[in-house]
């Protein structure tokens, strides 16, 4: 019975290996060191490949003085293979420095006072900007090293090597991508950066030969591949140590040709290089130098790409790995040809990595399955947009503050008839006081937990009150409520959403403000500020969100005939009040087309005017203000508070 000490056994890499182990060895002992804060990630991974009581956990951490392990009892070790690393070329370079450099000598130690083989999963990126030839017997060849990945990952290799007393062995793999079989990959790194814009050839025509440049040479390698022959070779010639394995493609594949194996997964044409590397290279070299540098790495960061993966963005090493590749084929392990699952790698990534596969529309329409939320939905303006919204296929969640309105409202909206064929999507409501900040913390993660995300918020719930300031000079608190429903209500529940809205790459937020904005007529002081603060609120972090995909829409609405308005008669008969429906058209408007402003006729002149001829308008505005008193509301009469309610 064999028996092994893994770290990294809950990464990419490591769950593999641990797959592989406990298939080829029923009986082996494996104990996997595993930092306490993934111990429930990694207990549920054993339970998922149903290896509880074949796996055990060790609590540690490699970057701690002796892995950390305390009083950890374990037997007799075997074999330690080290996979635990940061495998990130934009990690900060003092992490990596503790994590590959450090932890591994903290990890040579363990294994030299074990007395067991340490099998050292390394990189080629030991080679770093060697040119020519690099073979297995190959190490420190006066190379220098393009970045802080590059230099850890030779001096964590040096560690090994010069451990006296140490048996070792080490493993190079290439660039690892997803599972041939299924294209499973864990995260975005390396070509996977470069799948979006790839994607967008498949719009060519399949069969138009595609001019590339030819960008050099690549080398990458399945994870499964990876994983079943680091577990064949640990068992070749037990006893053997000083050996070093290429995992790598023995051969020689350019960029271009990565690209024609994936292709097919989009239905992209065919590329052929008909720029020479020797033109290429240079220039690629030029435009990551002096200011230049500045420009591409701005840009490349504006395209979600790491500006350090362009300084290695081809290899200008050519890695021999037939030794070791001859040595698997004995073993029965055989390296999948990426022509075979090149498309796979596509699939997999455009359907679980892609940072736009959220916000991509389906085919029936662009609301058809999107999880849309309107606070104030029970009635209104909110409850006329849900109810479009439902019908255009989208799942719809009101909130309000009383639950027999919100009933009501939900069996309404659930009898909404379809839109252009397309089946009406679901009503949630969900009780809320948005100006609670612990109502709203808990009901954004009820939210969450229930339905995993939120597309578009509609910032809808409104208060309006009417009245002079010079008739408020005691009402403070008529201030505070409108800024606590109108602004701080609203932001609120954007500070909810916002950080899974950037964690998605996607998500849309629309305000129902006001023509007071605009216009900022009289006895609307309190209203107006409110509105007009959510305004700025929303552009500001707009243009904090841009790169993100989270965008802003203030949709400016005039008098629209709500319960909010009722407590002032004079707006009773007034022309030029919009309906519930016109207005909730304008606020479809908002979620489907996503401008950053949606306005009126009227406010367009009222901002004109402001502009143009300030004192005019002024006067004007004024004479409104003497023409029109205050609301018998407003004066205390029938209703005190002088204020409604969306």
């Amino acid at each position: 019975m064999t028996t092994y000490f893994i770290t990294g056994g809950s990464g990419f890499i490591g769950r593999r290996v641990i797959e592989r182990l406990l298939t080829v060895e029923p009986d082996a002992r494996i104990h996997a060191l595993v930092r306490a804060q993934t111990l429930p990630r990694f207990s549920q991974m054993l339970t998922d490949m149903d290896a509880t009581g074949q796996v055990t956990p060790v609590i540690g951490d490699v970057t701690t003085p002796g892995l950390a392990v305390g009083g950890a009892e374990l037997p007799d070790i075997d074999h330690v293979i080290h996979l635990a690393a940061i495998y990130d070329m934009t990690a900060d370079a003092d992490a990596q420095q503790a994590a590959n450099v450090e932890g591994t000598a903290r990890v040579a130690d363990f294994a030299l006072t074990a007395g067991a083989m340490m099998h050292h999963v390394s990189s080629i990126a030991v080679a770093g900007d060697h040119r020519g030839t690099f073979t297995e017997d190959d190490f420190d060849a006066g190379q220098g090293f393009p970045s802080p990945y590059h230099r850890t990952k030779f001096e964590a290799e040096k560690v090994v090597r010069e451990r006296e007393g140490l048996r070792w062995r080490v493993y190079r793999p290439s660039i690892v991508v997803g599972d041939s079989r299924t294209g499973e990959m864990d995260k975005i790194d390396g070509p996977y950066y470069f799948f979006g814009h790839l994607g967008m050839l498949g719009h060519l025509p399949a069969g138009l030969p595609l001019p590339m440049p030819d960008l050099g040479n690549t080398n990458i390698v399945p994870v499964d591949f990876v994983a079943g022959s680091i577990v064949a070779l640990c068992s070749l010639e037990p006893e053997r140590s000083g050996i070093v394995y290429h995992l790598a493609d023995p051969r020689r594949r350019t960029i271009t040709g990565m690209y024609n194996a994936i292709a097919p997964g989009f239905h992209g044409p065919q590329g052929r290089n008909v720029i020479p590397n020797g033109i290429v290279e240079p220039f690629l070299t030029l435009a990551g130098t002096g200011p230049l540098r500045v420009g591409r790495d701005l840009l490349a960061t504006q395209q979600g790409i790491p500006p350090a993966l362009l300084d290695t963005v081809s290899l200008t090493v050519d890695f021999r790995s037939d030794d070791t590749i001859a040595a698997l084929r004995e073993r029965g392990i055989m390296l999948p040809d990426l022509d075979d699952y090149g498309p796979r790698l596509w699939k997999y990534w455009a359907a679980h990595l892609d940072p736009a596969r959220h916000r991509h529309n389906d085919s029936r329409g662009p609301l058809v399955g999107k999880n849309i939320l309107i606070t104030g939905g029970s009635s209104g303006i909110g409850k006329a947009t849900a109810r479009m919204c439902v019908a255009r296929g989208a799942n719809v969640f009101i909130v309000a503050r009383h639950a027999d309105d919100l009933d009501a409202a939900a069996a309404e909206l659930s009898a909404t008839a379809s839109k252009d064929g397309v089946p009406p999507g679901r009503v949630h409501n969900y009780q809320c006081d948005i100006t609670d900040e612990e109502s709203v913390a808990g009901f954004v993660k009820t939210l969450l937990a229930e339905h995993d995300h939120v597309d578009v918020l509609v910032n809808n719930a409104g208060r309006s009150i009417r009245r002079a300031t010079i008739n408020s000079t005691d009402r403070l608190h008529d201030y505070q409520r409108l800024m606590a429903v109108n602004y701080f209500g609203a932001v609120n529940l954007v500070l909810g959403l916002l950080p899974h809205m950037v964690e998605r790459q996607a998500g849309h937020i629309v305000n129902v403000t006001s023509i007071a904005v605009q216009s900022r007529g009289g006895r609307f002081g309190a209203y107006a500020a409110s509105k007009a603060a959510l305004e700025a609120f929303s552009d500001v972090t707009s243009t904090e969100t841009l790169s993100d995909h989270v965008t802003f829409t203030n949709v400016r609405l005039p008098l629209v005939r709500t319960r909010m308005i009722a407590p002032t008669e004079a707006y009773a008969n007034q022309a030029g009040v919009w309906g519930v429906d016109k207005a909730a058209a304008r606020v479809l408007h908002g979620i489907l087309e996503r401008p950053r402003r949606v306005g009126s006729a009227v406010g367009a002149l009222a901002e004109i005017g402001h502009r143009f001829a300030p004192g005019l308008t002024t006067r004007i505005l004024h004479q409104e203000y003497l023409a029109f008193g205050e609301s018998a509301a407003a004066l205390g009469k029938p209703n005190p508070d002088g204020d409604g309610s969306a």
